[in-house]
């Protein structure tokens, strides 16, 4: 069976810093607490959103600590443990105790471009040293290397605690593969806020978001109504956010959803470099798609 924990919403959740660069714990506490009381189904911390790349392991493991402590077993939580140093990861397993994470969020690795059979060697040296589920991560429009459907499957084939993928190729056939070849206990996430609603129509069970930093009921909303056969609800809101989506990554992430989160009053919108706030341009057509959603989502959204 798919483990349930994983299914539905899960939200990518920034990393809020101080404008001097430091994280900022009490914005971060803020934001968890917001996901939470708004409904999301589990939380992912330092993932591609949440800017790990720009995060020492020292930051990391507070991140997790501090997250941990104020999510206080309410909902599941997944912790991204990739990169491209398999070495490197195996240590980072070894040296953070996992014990109040519920399972790993593993990036493809980025830049050096192994080839297929490569990875499946980097993740069944991950999956043989885990004592937590596994979600394989693809994004080869970050990473440089996809992920295929057939690589997937004997992965998931091989390893129980390998137990789904977040999918953020865009590729379409390629998600049909594995949604239609996948075996029973296999969880199949949607990596693509844009995507998600004709993912979910064909099966796929949830999402691991971004623009549900900002808008975590309503995507729950539209993910409830999918999973309910109220096609026409899930599809008003999905339309309704559609254009957001589009544009929080006009940029690049988290630039645009920061942004977002600025205009709601939750964090700041400092970013650590290589990475830089959203153009004045892009601010200005996110705050107007913001008025716009704020002015009618109440006829969107339901309780349930």
């Amino acid at each position: 069976m798919i483990d349930q924990r994983f299914c539905g919403l899960g939200v990518a959740i920034v990393t809020p810093f101080k404008n001097d660069g430091s994280v900022d714990y009490e914005s971060l506490e803020t934001l968890i607490n917001f996901q939470i009381q708004e409904g999301l189904d589990f939380l992912v911390t330092l993932g591609t959103t949440g800017e790990t790349p720009t995060l020492a392991d020292k930051e990391r493991y507070a991140i997790m600590d501090f997250t941990q402590k104020v999510v206080n077993k309410r909902v599941p939580i997944v912790a991204g443990y990739g990169g491209n140093d398999t070495a490197h990861i195996l240590r980072a397993m070894s040296e953070y105790p996992l014990d109040g994470i519920d399972a790993v969020l593993s990036v493809a690795p980025y830049y050096n471009k192994p080839n297929q059979k490569s990875l499946i060697a980097h993740y069944s040296a991950i999956a043989e040293k885990s004592n937590k589920p596994i979600i394989l991560y693809n994004v080869p429009g970050r990473t440089g290397v996809n992920i295929e459907a057939e690589t997937v499957l004997s992965l998931s084939d091989k390893y129980e605690n390998i137990i789904g993928i977040k999918e953020a190729s865009g590729n379409i056939p390629q998600c049909m593969d594995i949604l239609s070849k996948r075996n029973d206990n296999f969880l199949f996430l949607s990596g693509d806020d844009n995507i998600t609603y004709a993912l979910m129509c064909m099966g796929a069970n949830g999402v691991i978001s971004v623009i549900g930093n900002a808008y975590p009921k309503e995507m729950n909303d539209m993910i409830y109504a999918v999973s309910h056969r109220k096609w026409n609800k899930a599809k008003k809101i999905h339309f309704r956010l559609l254009n957001m989506m589009k544009l929080i990554f006009k940029e690049g992430n988290p630039a645009g959803i920061k942004s977002v989160l600025k205009l709601k009053g939750l964090c700041e919108n400092v970013l650590r470099l290589p990475l830089t706030e959203a153009s004045p341009e892009l601010f200005s057509e996110i705050e107007n798609e913001y008025n716009l959603i704020a002015s009618n989502i109440e006829e969107l959204v339901e309780t349930h």
